[in-house]
């Protein structure tokens, strides 16, 4: 009876001893997920590898100098059911933060995302240099040739001129450019067949992709946004009319790269596909990328008698219904 009473002391004594120590192991190990880790500096940069374990990730996190220790980031991960939850990509912290708080961050996804931006009126050689210059984009297409850049990013065009919505476009860090160029073809055909599907009656145009070619016309000929359907509507009559559109943009994509900035009155007179003065109807392809300004012009140009214009020099266009009162426009602001 005697060694009973002694032996249930002493396993109250383990337990309690057990129990205590719970206790201090909850406490020290919530001590430490709550304990911010001091950053080396702030703002602090670092990036999480797609494929790694949870292991290697924690110890990764260690020698980035994010955690004090690996075992006890891996202990709370398991414990919250996270420990395959953790998303890989390039992250910023701007505070310190504990273990808890950046397995919630990392959980979260926050990923600091890179841009890059295309810009209204580029031609696809400037996009595609801007692309492959980015140092934070993977470049897959650097050896792919136009018709091989097409076909991989499933358009059926023949020429990708024109074809990408000039936008800011986000990516996580070693994106690939193949993804950028989805995104924005795909945004492009969007706006597409919104703007024909509400485009106005009677239009002399065949299809989105005419339609696309002349919004990168009024795109070239005028950066003023009110300018842009009085110049829409001057294009479209004088197509009705099956006159020649006689744009100089169209001529100097045609000249390309032998384009001195100086365009001469031969070259007007040098017939190329492009040389809407020699050749009637709209160019073979589109000159440019147009934002959406010029899209919804095309397809919904201003009503209007006028069939030329002329750049003032400002900015802005002036716009007449005869040749001769188009003559005394040109006479006038290009003597200036």
């Amino acid at each position: 009876m005697w060694v009973l009473k002694r032996l249930s002391r002493k396993l109250k004594l383990l337990f309690l001893s057990i129990f205590i120590g719970i206790i201090f192991f909850i406490g020290w190990f919530y001590y430490l997920a709550n304990t911010a880790t001091q950053l080396p500096f702030i703002p602090y940069e670092f990036s999480i590898e797609s494929g790694g374990n949870l292991k290697n990730i924690s110890n990764q996190l260690v020698a980035d100098h994010l955690l004090p220790n690996a075992w006890s980031f891996i202990l709370l991960s398991k414990m919250l059911g996270y420990e395959s939850s953790i998303k890989a990509g390039e992250y910023v912290l701007i505070e310190d933060a504990s273990p808890l708080q950046l397995l919630e961050y990392l959980v979260k996804g926050d990923i600091r995302q890179n841009e890059i931006r295309f810009i209204e009126g580029w031609t696809f050689s400037e996009l595609r240099k801007v692309l492959d210059e980015h140092p934070a984009i993977r470049h897959d297409t650097l050896n792919l040739s136009e018709q091989e850049i097409l076909q991989l990013i499933g358009a059926s065009e023949l020429k990708a001129e024109g074809l990408f919505f000039p936008d800011t476009y986000f990516f996580p860090r070693n994106g690939s450019d193949v993804s950028i160029l989805k995104r924005a073809y795909h945004t492009m055909q969007n706006h597409l067949k919104i703007a024909w599907s509400s485009r106005k009656e009677s239009l002399p145009l065949k299809s989105e992709y005419e339609g696309l070619i002349l919004a990168s016309i009024i795109e070239k000929e005028t950066g003023k946004k009110s300018d842009r359907s009085m110049i829409a509507g001057v294009l479209i009559n004088r197509l009705r009319l099956g006159m020649k559109l006689q744009v100089d943009p169209t001529v100097i994509y045609g000249i390309g790269q032998d384009f001195d900035g100086n365009l001469r009155k031969q070259d007007l007179l040098t017939d190329q596909e492009y040389n809407t003065y020699m050749r009637s109807g709209l160019p073979p392809s589109p000159i440019a990328m147009p934002g959406l300004a010029s899209i919804q012009a095309a397809f919904n140009p201003a009503e209007t008698d006028a069939l030329y214009f002329v750049a003032k020099g400002n900015g802005e266009s002036h716009f007449s219904t005869n040749l001769k009162d188009h003559n005394r426009a040109v006479h006038k602001y290009q003597k200036q």
